[in-house]
């Protein structure tokens, strides 16, 4: 006789099996995930029709049975009514203890079940409810999850490929015939997401060859086959997996050695985004690209030696009524592979990438996206793009030539979500040692009196550092004694200093949340040896950046600027200093920071700035 625990396990039992399937999930933590899911847009008058609508075209209706016509050629009526009657006989031979129960209460499957269940609770998560047929029997039991499984499920995965292929072949103008084998491999497919749950066993899948089978059917003339397997590959790479980096690289190689990268490219090139499942196949496509630029040698052989970088590009330029969760994530892998590599970025650029990025950026230059849409999305990645590619300096002339400076002050007078994307933007542009040429048609444009009616402004600290950076840029880049940098300075020094005035409220701000980081660093390294201290240092350094050390310091050059090339300005800011008791020392002090950071310059951009600071110290007295 079963307890009454095992008679409650049974009515629960069913609930926890689907449970038990995602066990190794449900105990590991629960991690931010930023990968997005696919979408499937379906109409919602079709899915409550096809809940309420059987088969043969009657409403069901919960609780009513269906009356049907009774055979009018059926004269006979000897349908009995009412219930059946009791048997003649009762067998009494049937032990029940207690009157209520026949048998144990519990079927053979049922206490299969509560037997895993058992083994579950004692501990061992790489077990696998599974089933087998014995005769008309179905038998269920616990399958531990090892590399005996892995070969096993090995084999019979290649079984099922070569059993597909062969029947193919064989009746290639008869599907019907090979139809069924198609289904059971599609089956053994999906199967493989459960290695998902067990990264440790990606070695033994791939040493056995299976990668390079999975990776195989990308080519199977059956798309769906295809995408299921792109779709799995998706899952298995996906960073939501706990794999170990050494475990991800092993079964990554083991696709790259495949050829993966081609046979995504050829998928991409042969699916129908007018299809519904194509559509969500491409999708898989541009996920599984995500997670292999997750390495950045992936990511540069991805715009290298593949023709993804033109696909991208064409594939945002795609017109559509509404913008597709399709052709946002393009626009986001494309800003992923130009922020991961320079060669990207000057294949891009080869490309005519910047001026086509502009043209898709120009509507936006007074409306903007509705919020929370893929199309807010995708101008956002359209942005991160062009602000990568106008580091590159052949970027910074492609930006120049195709009228990006215009645009970015038409943004920064008229745009609101563009504004400060296009402030971010110009800061780039114009930064650097290649920037000289932006600097200049920025005050041809009449874009000084912009940036200054911003910089007057109260912004956010991201604004304010590309504010301050631009103005950083100018005065390094502009040439002494021409018209643009007298312009420039003549700004600074108009309607009796206010813009100094405005630069030294910026820096007080900026020192004071510093120096109260600086006191709490200095108390904790009086407590640390001298290792201690030097394995802190990175951490104290992130710590004093946030505060808004890169802003203090850009401040501080601009102002370094002014006292070297006005006198007029440098009274302004000795007078603005002492009114808390400081001087130019503070200046120069901040100045000597960025030199020692910098001390171990290589390249010659940043020797090149290190003498620039070396001089601006010298006027600081």
């Amino acid at each position: 006789m079963a307890s009454i625990d095992d008679l409650f396990k049974v009515r629960v039992v069913f609930n926890l099996l689907c449970e038990l399937q995602r066990a190794d999930k449900s105990k590991k933590p629960n991690l931010p995930n930023n990968k997005r899911k696919f979408e499937v847009t379906q109409d919602p008058n079709a899915v409550y029709k096809a809940t309420k609508i059987a088969a043969n075209g009657d409403v069901k209706r919960t609780g009513n049975a269906r009356v049907e016509d009774a055979d009018e050629t059926d004269g006979n009526d000897d349908t009995e009514a009412g219930p059946a009657l009791p048997p003649d006989e009762v067998d009494e031979t049937i032990d029940d203890e207690e009157g209520r129960f026949f048998g144990g209460g519990i079927t053979n499957d049922t206490a299969d079940v509560l037997n895993f269940i058992d083994e579950r609770d004692k501990g061992d998560d790489a077990l696998l409810l599974v089933k087998s047929h014995v005769g008309s029997r179905i038998i269920q039991k616990a399958e531990k999850i090892d590399a005996a499984w892995v070969r096993k499920l090995a084999l019979n995965f290649e079984r099922k490929i070569s059993k597909n292929s062969e029947l193919r072949a064989k009746f290639e103008d008869e599907p019907q015939k090979f139809m069924s084998s198609e289904a059971d491999l599609d089956a053994d497919i999906k199967a493989l997401s459960i290695l998902s749950d067990h990264p440790d066993l990606y070695g033994e899948f791939a040493k056995l060859g299976c990668v390079a089978s999975l990776v195989s059917l990308l080519s199977h003339e059956n798309t769906d086959i295809a995408i299921d397997s792109i779709e799995i590959i998706n899952e298995l790479t996906d960073e939501d997996v706990e794999a170990e980096q050494g475990q991800w690289d092993l079964l990554v190689d083991a696709m790259l050695e495949a050829d993966l990268i081609n046979l995504l490219y050829d998928n991409l090139a042969r699916l129908d985004e007018a299809n519904e499942s194509d559509r969500t196949g491409v999708y898989h496509v541009l996920s599984v690209l995500e997670n292999l630029s997750s390495r950045t040698t992936i990511a540069e052989s991805l715009g290298r030696d593949s023709s993804f970088l033109p696909w991208l590009l064409q594939r945002i330029q795609k017109k559509e009524p509404v913008i597709s969760q399709n052709k946002q994530y393009a626009a986001e892998i494309l800003a992923i592979l130009l922020q991961s590599s320079s060669s990207n970025r000057t294949k891009f650029i080869d490309l005519d990438g910047i001026d086509i990025l502009l043209q898709l950026l120009s509507p936006y230059r007074k409306r903007d996206p509705a919020r929370g849409t893929e199309e807010e999305e995708y101008v956002e990645n359209l942005f991160d793009s062009q602000t990568c590619c106008v580091d590159e300096p052949n970027g910074k002339a492609k930006f120049l030539e195709a009228e990006g400076i215009e645009l970015c002050l038409i943004m920064l007078r008229e745009g609101k979500m563009s504004k400060p994307r296009a402030l971010r933007l110009l800061d780039h542009a114009l930064g650097g040692p290649d920037g000289a040429a932006c600097c200049e048609k920025l005050v041809e444009a009449a874009g000084l009196k912009v940036i200054f009616n911003a910089f007057m402004k109260k912004h956010d600290n991201q604004a304010t550092e590309h504010l301050l950076g631009i103005l950083a840029s100018m005065l390094r880049s502009l040439s002494a004694d021409s018209a643009e940098r007298i312009r420039l300075l003549a700004k600074f020094v108009e309607k009796d200093y206010e813009k100094i005035n405005r630069t030294m409220v910026i820096r007080r701000e900026y020192a004071s949340k510093v120096v109260a980081v600086d006191k709490e660093i200095q108390s904790e390294r009086a407590k640390l040896s001298a290792a201690e201290q030097e394995d802190r240092s990175d951490e104290w350094l992130s710590r004093r950046l946030d505060a808004g050390l890169y802003s203090l310091q850009t401040v501080d050059v601009i102002l370094a600027w002014l006292v070297a090339e006005d006198s007029g300005a440098k009274k302004r800011i000795q007078r603005s200093l002492a009114e808390r008791d400081e001087s130019l020392d503070v200046i120069r002090a901040t100045l000597q920071d960025q030199m020692k950071s910098g001390d171990a310059a290589t390249e010659d951009n940043e020797i090149i700035y290190q003498d620039i600071l070396a001089t601006l110290i010298e006027h600081l007295h």
